[in-house]
């Protein structure tokens, strides 16, 4: 029973679709993350400080991943399993809560989309195997600290540090590239961005990215090597640059304002983790 049931999800046509799915689904969670993780993070810091000064913790609802239930922002109306539905709820309240009539943003059915065609586009990728669930598993992680580094600056540990941990376990057995590569890109990762953060530091006397971005891009270098830090660090610095530039430009956004580093090595991370072997051996041949 249990391997007809995993000779029929390996099925080419059903194994995207049932990717696809899950992806969407996990999206709708993925959103909870994005924007509870970073408050439970503030909160946690303003505990710890209320200690260090001797003085009780500050008051406030609690709130973890999965309490409370997900609810309204602007008037608190608890969000109901037929409202939640992934993309389709957005579409059939016309991007408005039932309650209030306040305006849903638009990102919450992107997250879903994303992930969903993402997901499913891994699943097609690497076919039914480890490699397709690594990748899903890498993806998700990208997309949460994409939208948590757009909206805070922040690139939580929670996350980046067990990603790096999975890259190099995936790698045990040669998933994406060899063991010794994923550790070398490991320390790589770390030690690349640090050195280029205290080289800007030591010259400007400023900060020019976090130590999450050092975190980061090491989890890239234990998932794929070494090999693919330079593509990586490449795309993201291109991507980077493009954007602020034109932030500048026709935003007439002040050059002091951070811009954070983090979305742009996640969006590199994924075309690496698809196309980065054919983009390498492209950019060889140009050499």
């Amino acid at each position: 029973m249990e391997s007809s049931f995993l000779r029929t999800l390996a099925e080419p046509d059903v194994f995207p679709a049932v990717s696809g799915l899950i992806g969407l689904l996990v999206g709708s969670f993925l959103n909870v993350v994005i924007y509870r993780l970073p408050r439970m993070m503030e909160r946690e810091w303003h505990c710890q400080c209320a200690e260090l000064r001797g003085e009780e913790a500050p008051q406030g609802e609690t709130i973890s991943l999965v309490k409370p239930r997900s609810r309204c922002p602007a008037c608190g109306h608890a969000i109901s399993a037929l409202e939640n539905i992934p993309i389709v709820s957005w579409l059939v309240l016309r991007g408005k809560c039932s309650a209030c009539h306040g305006a849903i943003s638009i990102r919450y059915p992107l997250v879903e989309a994303i992930t969903g065609l993402l997901t499913a586009f891994a699943a097609v990728h690497f076919g039914f195997g480890w490699s397709a669930l690594g990748a899903i598993l890498l993806i998700w992680s990208l997309i949460v600290l994409t939208f948590i580094d757009f909206d805070t600056t922040y690139l939580p540990d929670a996350i980046t540090l067990p990603l790096l941990w999975c890259g190099l376990l995936f790698n045990l057995e040669n998933t994406y590239t060899s063991l010794s590569s994923a550790v070398i890109g490991a320390m790589a990762g770390y030690l690349s961005l640090w050195s280029v953060y205290w080289g800007f530091k030591l010259l400007t006397s400023k900060e020019g990215m976090g130590y999450g971005d050092f975190k980061l891009l090491a989890a890239l270098g234990a998932w794929m090597g070494w090999s693919m830090l330079p593509l990586i660090v490449l795309l993201s610095s291109v991507a980077g640059a493009s954007v602020g530039i034109a932030l500048v430009a026709l935003a007439k956004r002040g050059r002091e304002i951070p811009i954070p580093f983090g979305p742009y090595l996640a969006t590199a991370g994924v075309i690496a983790i698809f196309w980065g072997d054919h983009l390498t051996q492209y950019y060889l041949r140009l050499m």
